[in-house]
């Protein structure tokens, strides 16, 4: 990762125009081969491999094996900690996935990634990872409990369902999946925008595998339905002959 050969092939580059007194210009791609870059170095009287035995400052003494020695351009960056220095304790949210936006520029939050879940789980750190995951972030239910719990002094209660989990369901859904959260006495839940976690501590994932029937994939839809040349409803998606076939079984879906 981040090997740029480019770099080194401009350092021996610019030794050989440093010695010879010219400047280049050569585009990254097509510019000049390795055996022209060799000849630059012949001719200014360097060694072809562009390196050369450096002397130890301490001691003295060579260093055992050449180094490369040359001349490029270096692109400075101002890095100031000023300028990038951030915090934020609530701020503005993105109106899609109702998680906080990103950057300095934004007000946004710190994002935190597959990999530094990974080593939360790693850690063992579970309400850690689901503040973070909840409240900290799409939980839109959740966050103004917590935030009306600490303003009132009193025990901050538990995290509800993250906006990301509807729309998990909502994709799945649109895969024919007719998706249902159970409790654990396999009562449905309806998942409201209050609805709480308490509630499907326990998800039932075989009714997860379940296709969806005509009228239900149609629920799932925007309404709109198309007609058939005999003047006939057909719902949307799946069932629909034009996208299943002539066969419409359940098999053919």
């Amino acid at each position: 990762s981040r090997m740029n050969i480019g770099q080194i092939l401009e350092t021996h580059l610019g030794w050989a125009a440093l010695k010879l007194g010219y400047k280049v210009a050569t585009p990254a791609l097509e510019g000049v081969t390795e055996l022209q870059i060799k000849g630059e170095l012949e001719k200014a009287g360097l060694p072809v491999t562009g390196k050369i035995k450096l002397v130890n400052g301490r001691t003295g003494e060579k260093f055992d094996n050449e180094s490369t020695v040359g001349v490029m351009y270096v692109m400075k960056l101002h890095h100031l900690v000023d300028d990038k220095i951030h915090m934020r304790s609530i701020g503005p949210y993105s109106l899609i996935t109702e998680q906080p936006l990103g950057g300095k520029a934004q007000f946004g939050g710190q994002r935190f990634g597959e990999m530094e879940v990974w080593a939360l789980e790693a850690y063992g750190a579970a309400y850690t990872l689901q503040e973070i995951l909840t409240v900290k972030s799409d939980d839109v239910v959740g966050r103004v409990k917590t935030y009306e719990a600490i303003v009132k002094d009193e025990n901050i209660p538990e995290p509800g369902i993250p906006e990301s989990f509807k729309v998990l369901i909502k994709e799945m859904q649109s895969l024919a999946l007719d998706v249902k959260v159970l409790s654990e006495n396999d009562e449905e839940i309806e998942i409201k925008e209050s609805a709480d976690l308490e509630a499907v501590t326990n998800i039932n994932l075989i009714e997860m595998e379940t296709v969806a029937n005509d009228r239900e994939l149609f629920g799932y839809g925007s309404g709109y339905s198309e007609v058939s040349a005999s003047g006939e409803e057909v719902s949307p998606g799946v069932p629909a002959p034009d996208v299943s076939g002539a066969e419409d079984t359940e098999t053919d879906r």
